[in-house]
C-alpha cells in the first residue's frame, strides 16, 4: 500500500470532482484518508461528500448556519452557486431520468448517448420553430453547458457522443426525480414558451459539485470536471 498523500487527495478535491475511474491514484488516498480530509476542508467551510459505490466524492458549501461553532462572521462561499436557465435544469432532469432507467437495466455502468439522442429528448420541449439550424444551436448550446458543468463528458468517437457521468444523481436526487413525470406536462408548456423560466421558480437547484474559484478565472468559468 503506498504512503498516506493527505495534499494529494486534498488537491485533486478542490480542484473539481474526484473519480474512482479518472483519478485512481487521489481515489485511493480520499478513502484512506477520509477523516483528515473531512478535518481539513471543514476550516474552509466545505463538506466532503463521498459515493463509494457511484466512484465519485466532490466538496459541497457547508449550510451557513453549520459552517462555523462561534458568533464570527459567516465564512465566504469557495463553491459559487450557478444559476441554470429553464431548458438546462430541463436536460439535466432528462438525463437523470434516462440514467436511472438505464441503472434498472443492469448490465454497463457507463450510459453513452450521442448528440442525436440527446437533441431528440428535448425536441419535445422546445418552442415550434421553421428553423431548424436555430434550434440545432439552441440544443447543442444547452448540451455544451451540461458538458461544462461537468455532467456530460464527450468520448472520443467520429460522431458526438456523451458519457452521462454519474455525480449528476448527486445534484438531481432521486425525491425530485419520483416527482418528474408529474411535471413533463407541465414542463413542455413552459418550454414552448421559451420565457426562460426556471422550472424550481425563483430559487435554483442545489450546488452542482465545482472547484472553489481562482482569481484568474471568472466564475462563469468554474466547471465541476
Amino acid at each position: 500500500m503506498s504512503e498516506p498523500d493527505l495534499p494529494l487527495a486534498v488537491i485533486q478535491l478542490m480542484k473539481g470532482v474526484v473519480y474512482r475511474d479518472t483519478h485512481e491514484r487521489a481515489w485511493r488516498q480520499l478513502l484512506q484518508l477520509q477523516p483528515q480530509v473531512r478535518d481539513y476542508v471543514a476550516v474552509l467551510g466545505l463538506l466532503v461528500v463521498v459515493d463509494e459505490a457511484e466512484g465519485y466524492a466532490f466538496c459541497r458549501q457547508r449550510p451557513p448556519d453549520e459552517a462555523r461553532d462561534d458568533d464570527a462572521d459567516p465564512l465566504p462561499r469557495l463553491v459559487p452557486r450557478r444559476p441554470l436557465s429553464f431548458h438546462v435544469s430541463l436536460l439535466l432532469a432528462l438525463l437523470r431520468k434516462k440514467l436511472a432507467e438505464f441503472d434498472a437495466q443492469g448490465g454497463d455502468t457507463r450510459l453513452m448517448l450521442t448528440r442525436d439522442q440527446i437533441a431528440e429528448m428535448m425536441r419535445v420541449f422546445m418552442p415550434a420553430t421553421s428553423n431548424e439550424a436555430r434550434l440545432a444551436d439552441k440544443i447543442d448550446s444547452y448540451i455544451g453547458k451540461a458538458a461544462d458543468l461537468g455532467f456530460l463528458r464527450a468520448a472520443k468517437n467520429a460522431e458526438p457522443v456523451y458519457e452521462v457521468r454519474r455525480i449528476l444523481k448527486a445534484f438531481v436526487d432521486a425525491q425530485w426525480l419520483a416527482d418528474f413525470d408529474a411535471r413533463l406536462a407541465a414542463y413542455a408548456v413552459l418550454a414552448r414558451g421559451d420565457d426562460g423560466a426556471s422550472p424550481w421558480g425563483d430559487s435554483i437547484p442545489p450546488d452542482p459539485p465545482g472547484r472553489p474559484p481562482r482569481e484568474d478565472i471568472t466564475e462563469a468559468e468554474e466547471s465541476a470536471t
